[in-house]
């Protein structure tokens, strides 16, 4: 006989997580999941790589050139807010399958542009379909870890983005060495366009039993449970899943009341974290050219920087699960401004060295926290509209900062003028996260 809803009891999501064992299961989400991020890293590095190419063989403006590397990123800006309404409806899983699936379809139509305005299109509307895989991947890992791994893990898969920027860097020097269909800048293209075939991997991984318990789907949202924990949690029929319920995810919630404070608290910090770190890296060929280093140096330069990033994660990791997300991150971002200060002013080549590395490392350090702490300040119902919102603030940094920093250098501003205006968003940073509340050990409400 079917217990009655009014006298079944019910049971918190988060609560459950909050007594979760860690299983082999996790790690298996968190592979498919950090492969994700190694995805977007890549195609977000790889028109920066390329575009010298595709200038010279379309004859490319510099200005054209740099529209067309900001083509992805303004594309993405729509493409966030939009996902972030598909992801309420379908969820995080099927937005990911959605939006790799029509990436790869619409990226694979580049190599075949016949004009600047055909490939800046094609990219654009990329960039759209892309935006669902930014919006959804870090909410939806938050969503399948324990509370006690939840900090760590989302750190560790902010690790996907140097491995992709290498992939990107990689992949791109060996296909351009080579002629024929296959090499050159078409053929890098169409083998990073097959990255949605990646979307027959998360078929193997559940919903968000959060998202499918707001949906009201409890048979589906108990399973996930059950296959996160590998059977040592099991819900039982009397038993109703509950998340807390605010109005139907939209961005109305996100600037009630409750929220409106902490939305434009989170928003500035996207927007000038971004603009911070976006800012520096596209143009450090260009800047490094200043200081006297070829344009092969610049991109070891770059590779080098990019492999401190790696244990930048390791390290942000192991510490915010110790000490929280706000007093790691307040110490990581105080580091990366004091180092870009020194990177600013660095007198010889040993300091510009030591200090942008530093620079990278914290900087890094400072993302994967913050990839996890602002996808965590929103209840179910809110957090993928939160977190969408964010990251179209991230884009729009994208979009304007390699604009804006190429307007000063145009102006004949000097290198250490046009580093410390760079870095005068990352203070902007550090302020303005003593105002978020921390959330380690918190359960997802």
């Amino acid at each position: 006989m079917e217990v009655s809803k009014e006298k079944k009891h019910l049971v918190k999501v988060g609560e459950l997580f909050e007594r979760m064992p860690f299983t082999k299961m996790h790690l298996f989400v968190g592979f498919v999941l950090f492969i994700v991020s190694v995805i977007e890293a890549w195609e977000m590095m790889l028109i920066i790589f390329l575009s010298s190419s595709i200038a010279a063989d379309f004859q490319l403006t510099p200005l054209q050139e740099g529209s067309l590397i900001g083509s992805i990123y303004l594309g993405m800006i729509p493409g966030t807010y939009i996902w972030a309404i598909v992801a309420d409806r379908v969820g995080r899983r099927k937005t990911l399958m959605y939006s790799l699936i029509s990436f790869s379809v619409i990226s694979l139509l580049t190599p075949f542009s016949t004009s600047f305005l055909m490939l800046y299109t094609v990219r654009l509307v990329a960039g759209i379909a892309l935006g669902g895989v930014m919006i959804s991947g870090y909410p939806y890992f938050e969503e399948m870890l324990p509370v006690k791994q939840r900090g760590k893990g989302v750190v560790y898969l902010s690790a996907g983005w140097p491995l992709g920027m290498l992939l990107a860097l990689g992949v791109t020097a060996l296909f351009m060495q080579g002629d024929g269909l296959l090499w050159g800048w078409r053929g890098v293209i169409i083998l990073s366009s097959l990255v949605g075939l990646w979307a027959f991997m998360l078929r193997k991984i559940p919903e968000s039993p959060y998202w499918l318990a707001s949906k009201g789907r409890q048979a589906e949202a108990k399973e996930a449970i059950r296959y996160l924990s590998q059977g040592k949690m099991v819900v039982g029929e009397h038993e109703q899943l509950w998340v807390e319920p605010i109005e139907k995810g939209n961005y109305f919630t996100i600037f009630s009341k409750r929220f409106r404070k902490l939305t434009a608290y989170q928003t500035v910090v996207n927007f000038a974290f971004a603009f911070g770190y976006w800012g520096l890296y596209t143009w450090i060929p260009t800047l490094l050219a200043q200081k006297g280093l070829s344009m092969s140096q610049s991109l070891t330069f770059l590779a080098l920087s990019t492999l401190f990033q790696i244990p930048s994660y390791m390290v942000a990791a192991w510490l915010t699960s110790k000490y929280g997300r706000k007093k790691v991150m307040v110490a990581f971002v105080a580091l990366a401004v004091a180092s870009g200060f020194g990177f600013a002013y660095a007198s010889d080549m040993v300091q510009l060295y030591i200090y942008n590395f530093a620079l990278a490392f914290f900087s890094l350090g400072a993302w994967g926290v913050w990839n996890t702490w602002f996808g965590e300040i929103y209840p179910t119902s809110g957090r993928v509209p939160g977190y969408s919102f964010g990251a179209g603030a991230q884009r729009w940094a994208n979009t304007l900062a390699p604009s804006m920093i190429g307007m000063v250098i145009g102006w004949g501003w000097a290198f250490n003028t046009t580093v410390s205006f760079i870095q005068v968003f990352m203070v902007i940073t550090l302020l303005i996260i003593l105002f978020i509340p921390e959330t380690e050990g918190h359960i997802l409400e």
